[in-house]
């Protein structure tokens, strides 16, 4: 696990759609940080530093404010239409002691028995919800799908979780599963017939507005 970094904070006095596209141009984040009954603070970080935490998966941020170190938790990343640029991020203040609910990424580890028979593994989802203490949020989940037989899933109840982390998600919801190759012609299929049928029931139409 890489060691977190101490992000600094610059306060900011200005909002809107143009004070951050200045930010942006100075390679900074706008950020605003709320929770606990307090009043929301406007805040800059730098781009590289907030997206190498988002990178390492970190939730629980160090950020130097007004020269004091404090802990926020990382509660939403909003990215650009592409999903590739952030431009904005919202930090909401936690009690080192308290539990909260988190979404926390999924990896699949293994290669399923299923597929060396034939079949093609697909991820369902690709995080799930948990409660933990907020000083003990996994960096990611990891799923063993060795096991996985042709058409098994794996479910959200099956998953290994670190000691005193418990899953919020429902139990029943798929994680991965091994389809056959068949259903996935089948898929093709339709589709490609849908496609093929919507030009003829456009010619269809055209030719009965010119018949009448």
């Amino acid at each position: 696990m890489t060691e977190a970094l101490v992000l600094k904070a610059v306060k900011r006095d200005h909002s809107g759609t143009r004070e951050a596209r200045r930010l942006r141009k100075r390679g900074m984040v706008p950020v605003i940080i709320y929770g606990h009954k307090a009043e929301p603070v406007s805040i800059a970080l730098n781009y590289h530093d907030l997206a190498l935490e988002i990178q390492h998966h970190h939730r629980l941020l160090a950020v130097e404010l007004d020269g004091k170190p404090e802990k926020f938790l990382l509660k939403d990343v909003q990215y650009d239409y592409l999903g590739d640029t952030i431009i904005h991020a919202d930090l909401t203040r936690v009690d080192m002691n308290e539990r909260v609910q988190v979404a926390v990424g999924i990896v699949l580890k293994g290669i399923p028995v299923g597929v060396s028979e034939g079949g093609l593994l697909e991820q369902l989802i690709n995080e799930v919800e948990l409660d933990c203490l907020v000083t003990s949020i996994p960096e990611n989940i990891r799923a063993d799908v060795k096991s996985l037989q042709l058409s098994e899933t794996l479910t959200a109840g099956q998953l290994e979780l670190p000691p005193n982390v418990t899953l919020v998600t429902d139990p029943d919801t798929g994680i991965a599963t091994v389809r056959t190759k068949v259903e996935e012609v089948e898929e093709v299929e339709e589709v490609e017939e849908a496609e093929s049928a919507e030009p003829e029931v456009i010619a269809r139409e055209k030719a009965e507005e010119e018949e009448a």
